[in-house]
């Protein structure tokens, strides 16, 4: 968690926040340059808050304290992400709004790609590739993304699995084993529905993979491997829909490195699949 971008770390938590805690990330968002020289004790003067508030903001979003946020604001100001304000208005044209949808998925996309981690990513393959049986799950419209990751998954010769019924949700994952690896999507990290196949995967010992724009979820507690996205939330569009574009990206990048991972095998599964689709074409 530590290498996380900061500013996006906190756009993506600012949701989540109180609202002492979104004063804190208002002044951060707005002046970054001046965090990485100022004092804890500089801070909490100037937003007239406790040191104690300032710190517990820091974990909030996913540090260990006010330094490690420090170092990750000083790295953003080296390499700054472009602000983008999604900011439609009834005057836009359809063209003006689809630039400006596009370009906030282009930001979603590029600030969950700054905050992901080579180890992260490796242990969530390591688990995919190590399966007996990998089952996807996913509440509401994460059910859509769980859908997507079982179809693009079967190609690759492993036992995929992917149930949107949460009763169906709950069986299924009564019946997996220490062997097998559970894939948990949720925006919030805090669905009942999810957070029910959770706890049964958990009582059984089942190891869990989580997708989640949130760190100190629910759900992130309970995982073995958490990866992470970033979103915003904008007048017309919430940041869960958002999310979406990055929950996908992040299906893709782990199936394509177990498919590498995987080499000639997986290139067998591939043609195997390529060729029964050809059936239905004319």
């Amino acid at each position: 968690m530590e290498s996380m971008n900061g500013l996006a770390r906190i756009r993506g938590a600012y949701s989540t926040l109180s609202k002492k805690e979104q004063r804190i990330a208002d002044y951060m968002l707005k002046q970054p340059e001046l965090i990485i020289h100022h004092t804890i004790n500089q801070v909490a003067d100037d937003l007239d808050v406790a040191e104690s508030t300032v710190f517990r903001f820091c974990q909030r979003v996913g540090f260990k304290g006010y330094q490690a946020l420090k170092i990750a604001l000083a790295s953003d100001i080296v390499a700054p992400l472009q602000d983008i304000h999604e900011d439609i208005t009834q005057d836009d044209t359809p063209l003006q709004i689809a630039e400006k949808i596009f370009a906030t998925n282009v930001k979603t996309i590029e600030s969950t790609r700054q905050i992901l981690e080579e180890a992260t990513m490796q242990q969530a393959v390591d688990l995919l590739l190590s399966a007996r049986r990998i089952e996807f799950f996913g509440s509401g419209g994460s059910a859509v993304i769980a859908l997507d990751a079982y179809h693009k998954f079967v190609r690759s010769g492993l036992l995929v699995t992917a149930n949107l019924e949460s009763h169906m949700q709950l069986m299924s994952a009564s019946q997996l084993t220490t062997d097998d690896v559970a894939v948990l999507i949720s925006h919030s990290g805090a669905s009942k529905e999810t957070l029910d196949v959770a706890h049964v995967c958990r009582d059984r010992g089942v190891p869990i993979i989580a997708i989640t724009n949130y760190a100190k979820s629910p759900l992130s507690k309970l995982a073995d491997v958490a990866l992470y996205t970033v979103s915003q939330e904008t007048e017309f569009r919430s940041e869960a829909l958002a999310s979406r574009i990055a929950e996908l990206s992040l299906i893709d990048a782990l199936f394509t490195v177990v498919m590498m991972q995987r080499g000639e095998v997986g290139r067998d599964a591939l043609r195997q699949m390529r060729e029964a689709i050809s059936r239905r074409r004319m």
